[in-house]
């Protein structure tokens, strides 16, 4: 029987013996949504032996337009992103291991997953997160592959330690750009242009094809049909924080408070708890169902009450849909979930 990978071998650049390759690397995707989703199929359908995925949302209808893994019923179950993404890949590609991980990622949770990892793809939709890939990046020579869309747009690039400078570098700071999903929505073609970019990128990595790196800040708007590039070499400073010569990686500092989180363009609100919680949802439940309807899976409970709706995840996370206002959401949090928590902090996701 030929093999299922038979036309990718014929690719000269990667062949048999990139293919050995590509069946014995692990591949870290930080996020399920459009680009994670987008990514994780390419690789598993390429072979790739190893795939973690780290995802804290569940499925919404507003997902489907551009997120290709996800089917109306995992939206109607609220199936965790991470959770419905390994079942669909594992129905694609049986010989790849997958890793599933229902969590808010920060340093803390994210060093524990990325040291055995060959490379790091980004399908997060924050810098907040993207600096934190960088920094884990470097303290762990794993190389990692920048990636955001918005409205018919998207950028891409490729960081590699020791040899191209690094998102710090780049940055500085945290970007404040006005262009997200929020204010422009996103187009299907910008996400699978984006994805595509990655994935190429990736698999140049993982069959040791790195002379055919594409080592530059690629900017498209699919829409419009343009392309440009920028050369980011000259941008590497030595007093970086983060790839420099007297290093502290400073997005790896432990934050103790608890995150209130404006999700963008989707009238959410996420609330993180400081301290670990493991909800029992048979006894939440219990607790609830006298203020609202309440419906449950393994993975997370929904609770409607009044116009809002709740997703309460096992990690103490809860997200509240119906919302932008801050002050609502951490109200309505107060009274079911943290009463004497009052050590907040506030911040809007954006892509770009």
């Amino acid at each position: 029987m030929e093999s299922r990978y038979a036309r990718q071998e014929l690719f000269s650049p990667i062949g048999k013996e990139g293919q050995h390759q590509l069946q014995n690397k692990h591949v870290l995707i930080m996020g399920a949504g459009a680009l994670g989703s987008a990514n994780a199929e390419t690789l598993v359908r390429a072979g790739v032996g190893k795939i973690t995925i780290i995802d804290r949302d569940v499925v919404e209808m507003s997902n489907l337009h551009r997120q290709q893994l996800y089917t109306e019923n995992d939206a109607a179950e609220d199936m965790p992103k991470a959770i419905a993404a390994k079942e669909r890949l594992q129905q694609i590609n049986q010989d790849t291991e997958i890793n599933a991980f229902v969590l808010d990622a920060d340093a803390a949770n994210l060093e524990k997953l990325v040291k055995d990892v060959d490379l790091i793809i980004d399908g997060t939709d924050n810098f907040e997160i993207r600096f934190i890939l960088n920094d884990l990046s470097q303290k762990y020579d794993v190389p990692w592959i920048f990636g955001a869309s918005a409205g018919s747009f998207g950028m891409t690039c490729p960081f590699i330690p020791g040899e191209s400078p690094c998102l710090q570098c780049l940055f500085q700071r945290i970007p404040q750009m006005s262009m997200s999903c929020d204010t422009s929505g996103v187009i299907g073609p910008a996400i699978q242009m984006t994805a595509s970019y990655q994935a190429a990128e990736a698999l140049k990595l993982l069959t040791k094809n790195q002379a055919s790196l594409r080592k530059k800040l690629l900017f498209f708007d699919v829409w419009n049909g343009q392309h440009q590039s920028m050369g980011i070499n000259n941008a590497k400073n030595k007093e970086c924080l983060s790839c420099g010569t007297d290093r502290t990686y400073p997005s790896l500092t432990k934050q103790e408070n608890t995150h209130v989180d404006v999700l963008c363009g989707r009238d959410t609100i996420q609330i993180r708890p400081a301290a670990g919680i493991e909800y029992d949802f048979s006894q939440l439940a219990n607790q609830l169902q006298f203020h609202g309807e309440v419906k449950r899976n393994k993975y997370v409970l929904t609770f409607l009450f009044h116009q809002y709706r709740l997703a309460v995840f096992q990690d103490g996370r809860v997200l509240i849909h119906g919302t932008k206002k801050v002050e609502e959401a951490t109200s309505i949090y107060y009274q079911f979930f943290a009463a004497n928590d009052t050590n907040l902090v506030t911040k809007e996701e954006k892509i770009w």
